[in-house]
């Protein structure tokens, strides 16, 4: 290994600093404890049931004056697939100081994790979400044909294993929903994660078997008939861009709508700083308004 490093120092100290930024990744999943603060003007409808288990619970954000009709956004948290919370500050604050003031519904959502539920587990779990938040949306002034569901990193990939195979969901109940936006999965095709080199919180979620990979994979499970989706990437990232472009690459081939954004920002800010004003939020916001039409 010190010969290696010595014969080729540059790639050798990238590397290393890709090592430790992916481990930076691995730790700041749910590190953030601090719950949301969030606007008097917004009222908090907080752990509504979708399911027996406590961690089957979501919060629902709305505008203390009333809506109708309203679009609702349904957020899924990340954390490893391990830990992580609906209430955290860098899942919830920005997010609802920006979209709740323009008359959204925003519904951040916990879910069964490991080692009690499996990501394919989990990906169930956010059908149950969605399905028991149409069939309430009314009773809280949203649309239940306006939703569009949402996540970051292991969230990211239930929502998009969810929407990669969206006639699962709309068996069981749920109405078709508009889009997803997907902020930062590096496990879109978990057999190519798998296959790489990955961190130890992969063989935690994954395990040892090709066969349960590929039903996890949503590079693997997508289909025709998908909704749009953005898949935003950081470019800081080295395995978050080459598995966006791939997913979208096959996204065309079968007549789906996909865009990648990719962003010069960590993993962890990718998260908590959507809702700021900038050009990030402004195109997640573009590619909302344009699937709700």
């Amino acid at each position: 290994m010190l010969m290696m490093a010595a014969a080729n120092p540059a790639a050798w100290s990238q590397g290393l600093r890709e090592r430790r930024a992916a481990r930076r990744d691995e730790l700041d999943e749910g590190d953030d404890e601090a719950m949301a603060s969030i606007s008097p003007e917004v009222q908090a409808i907080r752990d509504v049931a979708y399911g027996r288990d406590n961690a089957q619970r979501f919060d629902v954000y709305l505008p203390r004056r009333g809506v109708q009709n309203a679009p609702v956004i349904l957020m899924a948290h990340g954390g490893g697939w391990y830990r992580g919370d609906k209430g955290m500050r860098s899942v919830v604050a920005n997010k609802v100081t920006h979209w709740v003031p323009q008359g959204y519904v925003f519904i951040s959502t916990n879910y069964r994790m490991l080692p009690d539920a499996d990501p394919v587990e989990q990906a169930e779990d956010l059908r149950r979400a969605l399905i028991a938040a149409q069939r309430q949306a009314a009773s809280w002034g949203g649309d239940p044909s306006k939703f569009i569901l949402m996540g970051h990193s292991a969230g990211a990939h239930l929502a998009a294993l969810v929407s990669a195979a969206p006639e699962r969901a709309l068996r069981q109940g749920a109405q078709p929903w508009r889009g997803a936006v997907l902020l930062d999965s590096a496990s879109l095709d978990v057999v190519m994660t798998m296959e790489g080199r990955h961190l130890p919180l992969h063989d935690r979620a994954f395990g040892g078997d090709p066969v349960f990979w590929r039903r996890a994979s949503p590079w693997h499970q997508l289909a025709a008939g998908a909704p749009p989706m953005l898949v935003v990437a950081s470019s800081e990232r080295r395995s978050a861009v080459p598995q966006a472009r791939r997913f979208a690459e096959k996204a065309a081939s079968l007549g789906v709508r996909m865009q990648v954004l990719e962003e010069p920002l960590s993993h962890r800010q990718i998260n908590e700083q959507l809702g700021t004003p900038g050009s990030y939020t402004s195109a997640v916001d573009a590619f909302i308004s344009g699937v709700l039409g």
